[in-house]
């Protein structure tokens, strides 16, 4: 038998139609034509008993093939890392998994430290002045990145430069919001080392433009020079945005802040956050202290109430649900609250030590993976430009071709490019962490040199 998720009984709906001086529930839709009414019971399953139900859920489940439970050389913005079991089982305490807005900081000072302490962490591994409160996830952040950097820039500067080695899905998100707002968004290629071409950049900035945005590291895994980009954007005017899409990059490298970029955006999926099929994920935004009213979301800060005692309050909320509309500076923000409380737990826990061993460890894997396959006949990289723990690695057939042949092995090599870019249809994107073991990396070259 099964149970009806409404509770309310033919007796409830009586009433409350009386209430209201209506005889049916149909009158409530007396306003839309009837040409335009179903007519009939909508065609779905019939509703399923609990028993039922969840073993129809878990057939579904198990169609999912995790990362965990195959051999993966997966990346490109979502990653497999070591998260310890304190960061799940400290989520799962009543007080983080249900807090929400905290609106009223008399009653959410737990809430509101945990944010000042993300923020803080935040700022020191991207090296930005102000950090705020996340956001959705590495595409909007960037996108906002944008957006702020058309705020701050002379109106008449009406584009974004961004660079083809980002991430091609934050690319989509932030042409999106760009364009909608009536603004061009212009894309400069990438050079034979996987990196933004500057000389282009530099081109297209001496006709006007906000802001330029590089990839720190890039989508290909390679380092974009943020120096020279600081220093064209110095000469032209223009905002310097670095994005990002491993955060754990900078447990090894000069964090980008550090390195001149006036706004820094990406992914913190990897701070300890589960890849969970492509989210729910955290995406962490900085800038320079300068530019902290043209930022998006919410920042928490640290004051003294009227005992002089230490307590934490929302310093700056610039949502459209705290402030007047058009005074707001975005509406596609929000704070992941409890995405942010995993990072915050795990770069506690881990401290900068341990990021740096994590990150030393992801670059010494990949490149043992990139020795390894490019000794393969036909193998070879792509680019020729240093990188972090992801490497493009040219293929001898179609890189779509290679990938479709594994997954029944249970073997992902890695992402076929060529769905992003025709230019790329021999690239695949190869990324290892400190799970990468040397029985994968066997596995892997064992699976191709059997594709022949």
């Amino acid at each position: 038998m099964s149970m009806r998720y409404i509770p309310h009984t033919e007796a409830d709906k009586a009433e409350m139609l009386a209430a209201i001086g209506v005889s049916s529930v149909d009158e409530l839709f007396r306003t839309i034509p009837e040409d335009l009414r179903l007519g009939r019971a909508l065609e779905v399953p019939r509703g399923l008993a609990e028993a039922d139900l969840l073993a129809h859920l878990r057939a579904l489940a198990a169609k999912n093939v995790a990362s965990s439970d195959a051999v993966s050389f997966l990346g490109g913005g979502v990653y497999r890392h070591t998260v310890p079991t304190a960061v799940s089982q400290l989520l799962l305490r009543g007080e983080l998994y249900t807090a929400y807005t905290p609106y009223q900081p008399e009653i959410a000072q737990g809430t509101l430290q945990i944010i000042f302490e993300f923020q803080t962490m935040v700022s020191e591994l991207i090296g930005a002045d102000v950090v705020n409160a996340s956001l959705y996830d590495g595409s909007t952040a960037v996108a906002e990145a944008a957006l702020m950097a058309l705020r701050l820039a002379p109106k008449a500067r009406a584009r974004v430069l961004v660079s083809e080695a980002i991430h091609p899905e934050y690319r989509d998100v932030v042409r999106m919001y760009v364009e909608s707002g009536g603004f061009e968004v212009v894309e400069i290629p990438w050079t034979s080392e996987g990196t933004t071409d500057l000389a282009a950049a530099e081109a297209a900035l001496v006709d006007g433009a906000a802001a330029l945005i590089v990839g720190y590291p890039t989508f290909f895994g390679t380092l974009d020079d943020v120096p020279a980009a600081r220093a064209l954007c110095d000469k032209h005017g223009a905002v310097l945005v670095a994005s990002f899409q491993e955060a754990l990059a900078f447990g090894l490298l000069t964090p980008p802040g550090a390195l001149g970029a006036d706004i820094v955006a990406g992914e913190g999926q990897s701070l300890g956050v589960a890849q969970s099929f492509g989210g729910p994920h955290v995406g962490l935004f900085g800038a320079k202290s300068q530019h902290v009213r043209q930022m998006p979301g919410r920042l928490a800060g640290e004051t003294v109430d009227s005992r002089g005692q230490r307590g934490f309050v929302l310093t700056m909320s610039t949502r459209e649900q705290h402030i007047r509309r058009e005074k707001a500076t975005s509406n596609i923000c929000t704070n992941q609250g409890l995405m942010a409380t995993a990072a915050t737990i795990y770069m506690t826990l881990m401290g900068p030590s341990g990021l740096a061993q994590v990150a030393r460890a992801c670059h010494l894997r990949s490149e043992q993976v990139k020795a390894a396959l490019h000794a393969l006949p036909g193998y070879a990289p792509f680019f020729s430009g240093p990188t972090f723990h992801e490497h493009v690695v040219r293929t001898p057939r179609p890189a779509a071709e290679i990938v479709a042949a594994l997954a029944p092995e249970r073997v992902a090599p890695g992402i076929d490019l060529g769905r992003y870019d025709a230019r790329l249809s021999h690239a695949l994107l190869v990324t290892a962490t400190e799970l990468t073991t040397d029985a994968d990396v066997d596995a892997l070259v064992a699976a191709l040199r059997a594709l022949g």
